[in-house]
């Protein structure tokens, strides 16, 4: 069973975290989220989670992917731990999964990660990192080899449907899309 690892800063996007966590468990995948400290984290928007683990214990396991959610600050307190671009470079150098949304692809980006890629983020924010040679593509979900990105709290759904199939099947995706009973041409206008 893969596992994945989701670290969560004070001020994360609630949206992208919980939605990254719930469809990833629903898809078998084990999660652990972990706060950069011990208890509980403060979202963005006030919500409180309370983390598996700490980003400390966290460190002494293998895990096939690291999910970055985005909001402010998070993104920002997580590109400021040291921890954090340890964990991205040990996964990366191990040809393993590194995923971000919103405005976390910037500490990808500052992590060096994102060099000669194609990416996608909250618009405007990989353009802030000042790194000419990353293709920022604006769309929804991005895959470039080991590294995937998505846009915002919009996209969250679609971001973390992509990474079950990556760590899993297509077949797994669609059974968890399935179960949410999304409308694949979108909500019907109403009268």
């Amino acid at each position: 069973m893969p596992r994945v690892l989701v670290p969560l800063a004070e001020g994360f996007e609630e949206l992208e975290a919980v939605t990254i966590i719930d469809l990833l468990r629903r898809g078998g995948i084990e999660v652990d989220v972990a706060g950069l400290q011990a208890g509980n984290v403060r979202g963005s928007r006030q919500t409180m989670i309370a983390p598996d683990l700490s980003l400390d214990e966290a460190g002494g396991r293998d895990y096939d992917m690291v999910v970055l959610p985005g909001g402010l600050p998070g993104a920002t307190n997580l590109d400021e731990d040291p921890r954090i671009h340890q964990i991205l470079h040990s996964l990366h150098d191990r040809g393993r999964y590194t995923a971000a949304i919103c405005a976390a692809p910037l500490v990808l980006a500052k992590a060096g990660l994102l060099s000669g890629r194609r990416a996608t983020g909250f618009p405007g924010t990989l353009e802030a990192t000042g790194a000419p040679d990353i293709e920022i593509t604006g769309g929804s979900v991005e895959r470039d080899g080991t590294v995937i990105t998505s846009r915002g709290p919009g996209t969250a759904m679609d971001f973390a449907l992509t990474l079950i199939e990556t760590l899993t099947n297509r077949g797994n995706r669609d059974q968890v899309e399935a179960t949410l009973q999304r409308d694949p041409a979108g909500p019907a206008a109403t009268a």
